[in-house]
């Protein structure tokens, strides 16, 4: 199946990023390399993009579609919590910009084996790296209802993740869960009637939930957000977009936590923690999605961008 991957806020992202030719730019999720094509014409000339993806797919996708940037570009087959070695390993002390696009692709969507999608029917496999061990059928099928509830109830608000819970470990005694559709039944039959009307499929949030913990979606992005600030140059940008509430909130506190580090009591006229900014946030409240883009991308809606600029502590 082909790649194909429309980029959400490209503009956005584009303008965010700054992109100066000859400088060092990062793309954490390649994906089908529609926003790293246009950061690769913009780094001309001399300029060099580290591309990074877990999935195999999507990097021989994107090389063929970076095919005319080959010599600015180099591929990087990991996931992004390794972002410093990525650059090290590249070459570089620091680079110039980092974007940073988190979740699933609209191709991994579109691939029923891989199990991300509840329109699809498939294998409960869900993970964007496929060497890793762990899929949503094993914790499925392998972990106790007190875990399978958290991992709905915290990653997905689901606010039915007790009866889901419940409704999955009682199934699973009668057979192994083992594909998408098993599970949506097994949701469907857990939720209420009444609530079952109500926003949407009522698999979303369980399937976000399941997605997130077979990736370690969030744990994967907080230790990146920290190590793309240390690996960025002053005046550097990091850019992320996100697609749901639990991530936009990571990424909004860390930008304001690195933005605001002081954590001398209020009363204290002049700092004495020593503790001094580094980041400027540059995006105050996320952008959004414009009505053009969402005439021809619903995946835009959900979309959330916000940038930061890198600073020494006489620049803020």
């Amino acid at each position: 199946m082909e790649f194909v991957h429309i980029p959400v806020l490209l503009n956005q992202t584009i303008e965010n990023l700054n992109i100066k030719p000859g400088g060092i730019y990062v793309d954490c999720t390649l994906g089908g390399a529609g926003h790293s094509s246009e950061i690769a014409k913009r780094i001309q000339p001399g300029g060099t993009l580290i591309g990074i993806d877990q999935d195999q797919n999507a990097i021989n996708a994107a090389k063929q579609k970076l095919e005319p940037y080959k010599d600015s570009i180099i591929y990087v087959k990991d996931n992004f919590r390794n972002l410093k070695n990525a650059i090290t390993n590249a070459g570089f002390d620091k680079v110039d910009g980092i974007l940073m696009d988190i979740g699933v692709s609209s191709h991994q969507l579109d691939e029923d084996e891989r199990g991300f999608s509840y329109m699809h029917e498939g294998p409960l496999d869900m993970r964007m790296d496929i060497t890793r061990p762990i899929t949503a059928e094993r914790i499925l099928n392998s972990a106790d209802f007190i875990e399978i509830k958290r991992i709905i109830r915290d990653y997905g608000e689901e606010k039915w993740a007790d009866r889901i819970a419940k409704f999955i470990c009682q199934e699973r005694e009668k057979y192994r869960i083992s594909t998408t559709f098993q599970l949506v039944d097994i949701i469907k039959m857990a939720i209420p009637a009444a609530a079952r009307r109500e926003g949407g499929h009522p698999a979303k949030r369980t399937f976000q939930a399941l997605r997130i913990a077979v990736n370690e979606e969030l744990d994967v992005l907080e230790t990146a957000l920290y190590d793309a600030v240390e690996m960025l140059n002053t005046g550097g940008r990091l850019v992320v977009i996100t697609f749901h509430s639990l991530e936009d909130r990571i990424v909004k506190n860390i930008f304001n936590q690195m933005e605001r580090p002081c954590t001398c009591p209020s009363e204290i006229p002049v700092c004495v923690c020593g503790k001094t900014p580094q980041l400027k946030v540059l995006t105050r409240k996320p952008v959004t999605a414009e009505e053009e883009e969402l005439t021809h991308n619903s995946r835009a809606k959900s979309a959330k961008l916000r940038a930061a600029e890198r600073v020494g502590s006489k620049n803020i």
